[in-house]
């Protein structure tokens, strides 16, 4: 298996590099599987039937949606763990602290060392499209398989059109569980 990304020639309207066309890469997506298909696949692959299957699926979702709104660092069997996060406005009085400075609340989702040595071992083909859309060039990944951390942002602006995402701040919650809330603050 191989992850598909596309590099789109594409001009730049603001930043630096204003005026210019420059190669962005992104992610080809096939397609969402449904539900349904991942219901049946997991039930051929435990020997159990759909309908237990769905079963079991319906009720784990509800039991990591309700401990995770509780604060909890909730296990992804295979996967990782995810939590809930916020970013936050920072005050220097206390008597300024107010709801009113939570800017985003997210999900923060910690993969597991598997998943990441996976995410690491699989080949990246790269299909490179001129800006009227015709395919100039194709790139099979020679690179070491850097896998980002949650807690690592991008403080060099060399992250030209990929994540636009507000990544200020640091994670101030614990990964380990433990009743953490994964609160983020930002300046």
């Amino acid at each position: 298996m191989s992850l598909k990304v596309k590099a789109k020639e594409r001009e730049f309207k603001v930043g630096k590099y204003a005026g210019t066309y420059r190669y962005v890469m992104q992610p080809e997506l096939y397609s969402a599987l449904a539900q349904g298909k991942v219901i049946r696949e997991a039930a051929l692959r435990s020997g159990v039937s759909e309908g237990v299957m769905q079963a079991c699926w319906d009720a784990a979702g509800e039991v990591i949606k309700a401990w995770a709104t509780e604060g909890h660092s909730v296990a992804l069997p295979g996967l990782g763990s995810m939590r809930f996060g916020l970013s936050a406005k920072s005050v220097a009085d206390v008597n300024d602290v107010k709801s009113s400075l939570i800017t985003t609340r997210r999900i923060v989702f910690t993969p597991s060392t598997d998943l990441k040595q996976e995410l690491k071992d699989t080949s990246v083909v790269i299909t490179c499209y001129d800006r009227d859309g015709k395919e100039v060039k194709r790139v099979t990944s020679a690179d070491d398989g850097t896998i980002e951390e949650p807690d690592n942002t991008d403080t060099t602006g060399e992250n030209d059109g990929g994540n636009t995402g507000d990544n200020t701040g640091g994670n101030t919650g614990g990964d380990s569980g433990g009743g953490s809330a994964g609160f983020e603050t930002g300046g």
